[in-house]
């Protein structure tokens, strides 16, 4: 039986002339038409906005909100994108006035504690990752990337090896990597990963020539393995004249125990969403500050904080530095949630995080591979990747099985990826979990293999209990429908 659509009071709710709130008559004096603003770049219509009441708009943003899945609702063990709860004092600390009421166009002498902080920050997150110096400019990880990459292109001009035009990343990389690469100039070459899941230094080697000009590898890697001859790999790359960016989105697997810097690695960005608590995607904004060693630190972006027998500075006068690439300093509230997060657990609790999401890690898949493939049978790190049922005979895939765990109040964890494991299922548990919740996504798991193979229409028509239900993904991807 066809389902009815849910009725709706309506379909269109704006209405000429409806306002909720009037913002005060402004003091500034306006400043004449094409004054500021080149004439051609002016509206010479006004914006098509919608207009409502207060209340109307009230209540459509609480149906939202009450229709939005995250970490503070229920368990997400995404995989890929590491989704840690974020402790709600790194919020009220972010908010204190002293640091919400700044403006980034102050006068330096006013905001010596804020320039202080920044300057830390840097130290911090450089003695956590075993790089020489930060930039904390970057808005997000894969502006990390594009800056990181930028800062390898600029030492190659320098030096001129313009004909260094290539980069290396292994086929189980974040699709960013080769997208960055590209986006700065790049030509991408992939690496195969072996059978192990790992990147052996035999198969690098025919890759290896005079037009490298750097390799981006994550370690742990996305399959969640730890990339275990890192420090041949690194050499090998050196040994050519190349540089090793370290994509460090998975760092939350190697806290306090293992530097990306004393692997060999150049460069290094950081998601402060996925390892030091700070919102994550729709509860932005994030930040990618980025680490390099000493040979590359005069490329990093400007300004610089830097210390004078006067107070700290914004340093611009920096002749090989990429220049700008964020507006103003970067997303300060964010770097004092990290380094709030940070100073709060200090050395021991950083390591204790990471064992903590690795036991987790391991203990799912021990208890998962029951049922579900797991084509790399090894101990993972921070996260591991299924490969559909054990049972051959099922017509169930993995979508049907990421639609039925939302009927169960799980948000699914990241499915088709990475592309080179097929019907992938990536699981990601982090550390704050509680072994109560780990036991009852693992009796969950086993309920959707149970149907797979007595009800797999339930699962066929899966999500049942939501307000929105399966939808066509390949209508609503090219004909979406974006108001109502």
């Amino acid at each position: 039986m066809k389902r009815k659509e849910r009725p709706t009071l309506l379909k269109e709710a704006s209405t000429p002339g409806r306002r909720g709130y009037l913002p005060p008559v402004s003091d500034v004096p306006p400043v004449p038409a094409g004054e500021l603003i080149p004439q051609s770049f002016l509206r010479q219509t006004a914006l098509a906005l919608p207009e409502l009441s207060e209340m109307e708009v009230t209540r459509h943003f609480n149906s939202l909100a009450q229709r939005s899945f995250g970490v503070d609702q229920g368990f997400y063990p995404l995989g890929s994108c590491t989704m840690k709860y974020n402790p709600k004092v790194l919020e009220e600390l972010s908010q204190l006035p002293g640091f919400q009421g700044l403006h980034p166009l102050q006068e330096e002498t006013t905001v010596q504690g804020a320039l202080a902080l920044l300057h830390y920050a840097e130290e911090v997150f450089s003695t956590i990752t075993g790089m020489d110096e930060f930039t904390l400019q970057p808005a997000a990880g894969a502006h990390g990337e594009l800056t990181g990459l930028l800062i390898i292109k600029a030492a190659l001009l320098e030096q001129g090896e313009t004909d260094r035009d290539t980069i290396l990343i292994p086929d189980s990389a974040h699709g960013t990597n080769p997208a960055s690469a590209a986006l700065v100039g790049f030509k991408v070459q992939t690496v195969p990963t072996s059978p192990a899941g790992i990147i052996e230094p035999e198969t690098l080697k025919p890759y290896l020539n005079s037009n490298v000009a750097g390799l981006m590898l994550t370690n742990p890697n996305t399959l969640g393995l730890f990339e275990e001859k890192i420090l041949t790999i690194t050499k090998m790359i050196h040994d050519i004249g190349g540089q090793v960016y370290c994509d460090g989105a998975n760092l939350n697997a190697i806290l306090g125990w293992a530097r990306p810097g004393d692997m060999g690695f150049d460069l290094i960005h950081l998601n402060l969403h996925k390892t030091f608590a700070t919102p994550h995607g729709g509860g932005g904004p994030g930040a990618g500050p980025v680490g390099v060693k000493k040979h590359l630190a005069k490329y990093l972006p400007i300004p610089r904080v830097v210390s004078t027998p006067e107070g700290w500075h914004w340093q611009y006068d920096l002749p090989h530095s990429i220049g700008k690439i964020k507006g103003y300093w970067g997303h300060f509230g964010v770097i004092i949630k990290a380094l709030a997060y940070i100073l709060q657990l200090g050395y021991a609790g950083l390591k204790q995080v990471s064992s903590d999401a690795v036991l987790a890690a391991n203990y799912l898949q021990t208890l998962l591979k029951e049922v579900y493939h797991l084509p790399y049978d090894t101990p993972c790190m921070h996260e591991f990747v299924l490969s559909g049922l054990r049972d051959e005979q099922s017509k169930i895939n993995t979508l049907d099985l990421a639609k039925g765990l939302i009927d169960f109040g799980v948000h699914p964890p990241t499915i088709y990826f990475p592309l080179i494991v097929p019907e992938a299922m990536m699981i990601e548990p982090t550390e704050a979990v509680t072994l109560e919740l780990l036991n009852s996504f693992v009796t969950i798991m086993k309920e959707l293999a149970r149907l797979a193979k007595e009800e797999p229409e339930a699962l066929k028509t899966a999500p049942r209990t939501t307000p929105v239900r399966r939808l066509n993904e390949a209508q609503a991807a090219r004909h979406p429908i974006l108001k109502w």
